[in-house]
């Protein structure tokens, strides 16, 4: 959103947003790293406070590009290499907090515990999500009405996001408990891992994953099972946020956007619409948890791609009513969360064995690469046919889903 509304042409603003995902795919490399040097509670206030830093420097580093930039979506993206280069910094500090986040949550609670506040930890995971895609983008949209000026909006809020780091930050300095068990990984004998045992653990899981019954088409599920999503989470808000007006691109006349100001869709998108991602997700879980993974697999993957098809009716008709885009949006938002379930299950499903907790590791740097590779072309594909055709081009990948489904199917 940000990107967008900076004016930032759709094929750079997808592609350079997609990188963020590179901490994501990589992420299973460091991460028993995290477990020899120093705690998981160092390693978690460490990259809040690294975070925050970052959080500040994005907020005194944001460019100001010029009105007419941004109306005719002119800005170069190359005008925010450091904006870029702070908020890649941020997903490895982001990615890093996540892995040892992870592991202070078993250490800080015995198995009862764990259990018994994982609806909590669940929940508040959803907060963020809101909090995030909505109330900041609401923020920015409020300011941006008030004062006409865009980039000073989303300065002001990455300030407000730079104070509740460093508020949280400075929370858990005193508050997060101190587990006897939260210590550097020792091995056997007593003395710190050394390196040498950790890359061998390491290629042994790997090793492991890859020669395990079926990973060909594991890997081919976790790939294809999204791939319609992939391509349009990319666009979905810049479009959202575009001219209606018609654009003219190498001479060909091409759809526009709905037009709708920054705010409502933080409103539409970011609060109700995740509000019905997450409600999916969790009708979806009790869905799966009753009938199985097997029985769910086809109702999931329909759910997943059919719902997307409001995006082609969005694009074409462009409707003004907040109704009817707010009800489908919150349809495919619903339709996605739920369907999402079975790919969940399944990557967990795929993992059972020695190394489960390193082999969906590697599972979930398969999730993050199915949403790089649609996302590096999304961009340049929407800008040489056009919203509408863009959209009736995502929804026929949902033909790989179905396809991919079939095969996974069989061998449940």
């Amino acid at each position: 959103m940000l990107f967008a509304k900076m004016g930032v042409p759709n094929d750079q603003l997808a592609f350079f947003t997609t990188l963020l995902y590179f901490p994501w795919f990589l992420k299973g490399l460091w991460g028993p790293f995290v477990d020899i040097i120093r705690t998981k509670r160092w390693w978690i206030i460490t990259m809040q406070a690294l975070m925050t830093a970052l959080c500040i420097l994005l907020t005194l580093t944001l460019p100001h590009p010029e009105a007419e930039m941004m109306a005719t979506k002119a800005t170069s993206v190359g005008l925010f290499r450091w904006t870029l280069v702070f908020f890649i910094i941020a997903a490895f500090a982001s990615a890093t907090h996540d892995i040892a986040a992870d592991g202070f949550y078993m250490l800080a609670h015995d198995t009862k515990s764990q259990a018994a506040f994982i609806g909590i930890r669940s929940t508040f995971y959803r907060i963020a999500s809101v909090f995030s895609q909505g109330v900041l983008v609401y923020i920015a949209g409020q300011i941006e009405n008030r004062t006409g000026d865009i980039p000073l909006s989303w300065q002001v809020t990455l300030g407000v996001t730079s104070v509740l780091m460093l508020c949280i930050t400075l929370y858990h300095c005193f508050a997060l408990p101190r587990p006897a068990e939260d210590q550097p990984r020792t091995s056997a004998e007593g003395e710190k891992a050394k390196g040498r045992e950790v890359w061998r653990e390491l290629a042994d899981s790997f090793a492991t994953f890859f020669t395990k019954p079926g990973v060909g088409l594991a890997i081919a599920f976790m790939l294809l099972y999204r791939l319609s999503e992939g391509f349009l989470v990319k666009l979905c808000q810049p479009f959202l946020v575009d001219s209606r007006a018609t654009m003219l691109r190498d001479g060909q006349i091409l759809g526009g956007g709905l037009e709708l100001s920054t705010d409502t869709v933080g409103l539409l998108y970011g609060t109700i619409g995740v509000a019905c991602l997450l409600l999916g997700g969790i009708l979806g879980g009790i869905y799966i948890s009753r009938h199985g993974l097997k029985k769910s697999l086809w109702l999931m993957a329909s759910a997943l791609t059919l719902p997307s098809f409001v995006y082609v009716y969005l694009s074409m008709a462009q409707p003004e009513s907040l109704w009817i885009i707010g009800s489908a949006v919150s349809f495919e938002n619903f339709g996605y969360g739920f369907g999402f379930t079975a790919y969940m299950m399944y990557m967990m499903h795929f993992s059972e064995g020695k190394y489960k907790t390193s082999h969906y590791a590697i599972c979930t740097a398969f999730m993050a690469l199915s949403m790089m590779i649609p996302g590096f072309i999304a961009g340049s594909l929407e800008l040489a046919v056009g919203y509408s055709t863009f959209f009736w081009i995502a929804n026929a990948c949902s033909v790989t889903t179905f396809l991919i489904t079939y095969f996974v199917y069989k061998r449940l």
